[in-house]
């Protein structure tokens, strides 16, 4: 049986910022979708846990123009939005969201504040495409 890895996200009006975090994942699989589905699985852990996640995003997305960084301690993704705008949820099922997702209080900010941001001006250049 597999394990969800606890996922954290945030949400500019062009993007969405999601960290999978699983320190030490071996063999990371991420694909990405243009409906908005994204999957996530990794090994990690001294017994070999399978870590896998799917989850169906809000609204469409842009494969091609997203981002995504495999580092030590957690997976990085610049998911770009289809349709530029502020989603009300992250996820396009009604209800709860499951409990291994959170918010990145760290990189989110508000709608109004979206243009004080500094992280518009994060250098993407040493991230992979997805397709990669």
């Amino acid at each position: 049986m597999s394990r969800h890895p606890e996922v954290k996200w945030a949400q500019r009006s062009n993007c969405i910022f999601l960290t999978v975090e699983l320190p030490d994942a071996r063999e990371p699989k991420v694909k990405l979708e243009p409906e908005g589905k994204f999957c996530f699985n990794a090994i990690a852990g001294p017994s070999n846990d399978v870590f896998e996640i799917e989850l169906e995003l809000f609204d469409k997305v842009d494969v091609e123009a997203s981002k995504i960084n495999i580092g030590l301690r957690n997976i990085f993704c610049v998911i770009q939005k289809q349709t530029k705008g502020w989603w009300k949820k992250l996820l396009k099922a009604d209800g709860k969201s499951p409990l291994y997702l959170k918010v990145d209080w760290n990189k989110w900010v508000d709608e109004d504040e979206e243009a004080e941001s500094k992280f518009d001006d994060f250098d993407f250049s040493g991230m992979d495409d997805f397709s990669v």
